[in-house]
């Protein structure tokens, strides 16, 4: 009887090993989904409905329910995860990672970083969203070529590396987003399905669907080095890929070593501040005082120029690019290219200039920013402001990583823009070969941070 007891013992403690480790493979894969039924998973917010299907998660929308999220029980901090989607092309959907959800923050919503299933048109499957909190972090605006991975009325497989503060996704094998983020550095795993409204009747009992459902916490590598585009979220760094991309920074929180005053041969002395982290241009009487600061190089013919920006309440300010000090400004700020900083509800001037073309992120007084009403932050937010200057003379302006204003510098088209603005009287403005950057003192308290500039060859 009592050796009966130890061959059953011995063979429960055989069996439970094996259910334990039956899920993980030998290179360190394990599954998240059995194939069967939804267990490790639970159910949080919205009332879609989850069940299995032919050995997948499928998710089905629900009329007037917020976002629905079957989320895992466990948490997750540096891992691999990867999976293999299906979604009803009218349906958008996504898999949240390191996501969160705690009484305090909007009574248990769940909030965190998501990775974008998006079937539409506009084609940002792969990009990262920020559910609940700072919106989008890398939109495919900033990533052409990722938006060909995904393919409609198909299976697509997705991989997402997370590890330390680097989050990167991949679709079908192809590159999609790369971020540089710190703020969560663990939390959940889950499936989306969207909510949908009464203006959305048709989408009731869309589905998405996942399988091959499995991740990876140990021996971690990333897959392969890859070259897009890098979206970094810790101020004023760098990390070792921007470095390698040839992205140099002009800030590092603490020195103004490559800044100058436009009027003078020094920093200025007065309203500038700059070691707690942002260059801050304190408030003023409002007007244009010429107490502007420039890059000690030049930058041109081609070049990328990022920064982030904060507004005060009915500020007003500019990033210029091409500064040409053979204009004369009658003293007051250096003439160039513009990228409008601008609080667009507060200040005055959004509502002057020709259609729109002095609002926040619009080639000031020449070409009017189209952005969604998503784009902006909230004053008091940080905004990420990306000038990209190609080779062929392209220009673009990037309003947190929504692409805003595209035109091309010294084309008939752009010639005929300038004569018809305040800029006129100015021969061969904006088509100097190189020029300063410019941050400009309107008078208003603005603050910059993470400036970073690479110079592109032809």
């Amino acid at each position: 009887m009592k050796i009966y007891k130890v061959h059953i013992a011995f063979l429960v403690l055989i069996l439970s090993f094996s259910v334990a480790n039956a899920q993980k493979s030998k290179d360190g894969w394990q599954d998240l989904f059995n194939g069967k039924d939804l267990t490790g998973w639970k159910q949080l917010n919205g009332k879609a409905k989850y069940e299995v299907k032919d050995g997948a998660i499928v998710g089905t929308s629900v009329m007037d329910t917020p976002n629905s999220f079957l989320t895992t029980e466990k948490n997750y901090g540096d891992f691999i995860f990867e999976c293999d989607v299906k979604v009803d092309n009218k349906l958008n959907s996504g898999i949240q990672i390191r996501s969160l959800s705690t009484p305090d923050y909007q009574n248990g919503r769940v909030h965190g970083y998501q990775v974008e299933i998006d079937p539409s048109d506009r084609a940002w499957s792969g990009g990262l969203y920020d559910e609940a909190r700072r919106g989008w972090l890398y939109s495919l605006d900033i990533n052409p070529e990722g938006k060909k991975a995904f393919k409609k009325d198909a299976w697509n497989k997705y991989r997402i590396e997370a590890i330390g503060n680097s989050i990167r996704t991949f679709v079908n094998g192809i590159p999609v987003a790369d971020v540089v983020d710190d703020m969560t550095p663990s939390g959940f795993i889950c499936l989306q399905v969207h909510a949908i409204g009464n203006k959305d009747k048709s989408l009731e009992g869309t589905q998405v669907s996942w399988k091959n459902v499995r991740i990876k916490t140990t021996n971690l590598k990333p897959s392969r080095k890859t070259n897009i585009r890098i979206v970094n979220l810790i101020p004023n760094t760098l990390v070792e890929a921007e470095k390698a991309q040839g992205w140099n920074l002009l800030y590092d929180g603490k020195s103004v070593d490559q800044w100058t005053s436009y009027a003078g041969p020094e920093f200025p002395s007065k309203r500038w501040n700059y070691n707690d982290g942002s260059i801050t241009i304190s408030k003023s009487d409002g007007s244009e005082t010429g107490n502007d600061i420039i890059t000690k190089e030049l930058y041109g013919p081609a070049f990328e120029f990022q920064f982030q920006f904060k507004l005060t309440e009915g500020a007003n300010s500019g990033v210029k690019y091409f500064v040409d000090k053979k204009f004369n400004s009658n003293g007051k700020s250096g003439v160039g290219l513009e990228f409008q900083v601008l609080d667009d509800e507060r200040h005055p001037d959004a509502k002057m200039g020709k259609n729109g073309n002095r609002t926040i992120g619009s080639l000031y007084d020449i070409i009017t920013s189209e952005k969604p009403a998503n784009a902006i932050k909230k004053i008091g937010e940080w905004n990420l402001g990306r000038i990209v200057v190609n080779p062929d003379g392209t220009v673009q302006h990037f309003l947190n990583n929504h692409k805003v204003v595209e035109y091309v510098r010294g084309s008939q088209s752009f010639k005929d823009l300038v004569a018809q603005s305040k800029f006129k009287g100015f021969e061969g403005f904006g088509l100097s070969e190189k020029g300063y950057l410019l941050l400009q003192d309107h008078g208003d308290n603005v603050s910059f941070r993470s400036l970073k500039v690479k110079v592109l060859s032809k």
